[in-house]
């Protein structure tokens, strides 16, 4: 097992091919696709085929991008996955963050405690400028995640997706943090 990152609860480690089973039941949650693709079941040759080969080509671009299976440190409980890399054809000093959660995992401030510790790392360790993620404006818990992590709303915006889904009509938002806003909430070290 390959650990990128740890933070007190959780540990982000590499997929394998063996997670399909996993990435599986996760996409196949009502509840946890229901601002993804409407709730809709996912097959899991897609899976096999799609997901997981285009997280594995991630860990060969960047040592700090890419897809993260998050299970709890202690006990191994699989809690979902975290993202952390450039749009297609992206600033590479401006990583999008993202995570997809068990639904047994929402409320627990997992989401937020691993996303404080993906922006820090991207800040501390790594050429980053800007974090930005996006959610649809009715997902208030993605929303409330995003800015318990420290980021912003820089904007509302409508995005063309091949899927109707549910609440898609108001739009979806962009929250960002920059470097120097960061920096600025790092508490100051003494000498």
């Amino acid at each position: 097992m390959t650990v990128f990152l740890t933070t007190p609860r959780v540990r982000l480690r590499r997929f394998t091919t063996d997670d399909a089973d996993l990435l599986h039941a996760l996409d196949n949650d009502p509840a946890v696709m229901r601002y993804i693709n409407g709730g809709l079941p996912v097959a899991r040759e897609e899976i096999v085929d799609d997901v997981i080969p285009a997280f594995l080509r991630w860990y060969a671009r960047h040592p700090a991008y890419g897809f993260w299976a998050a299970e709890e440190r202690e006990g191994g409980r699989f809690l979902g996955w975290f993202h952390y890399r450039p749009g297609e054809d992206g600033d590479p000093r401006d990583p999008e963050l993202g995570y997809r959660l068990h639904e047994a995992a929402w409320g627990q401030g997992y989401a937020t405690e691993v996303s404080r510790a993906l922006i820090d790392n991207g800040f501390s360790a790594h050429d980053v400028e800007r974090v930005h993620a996006e959610t649809m404006v009715v997902n208030v818990a993605s929303r409330r995640v995003m800015e318990k992590a420290g980021m912003r709303l820089v904007r509302t915006f409508h995005a063309d997706w091949p899927v109707r889904i549910d609440g898609d009509e108001h739009g979806d938002v962009e929250y960002a943090i920059t470097r120097a806003e960061w920096q600025a909430r790092q508490p100051l070290r003494q000498p």
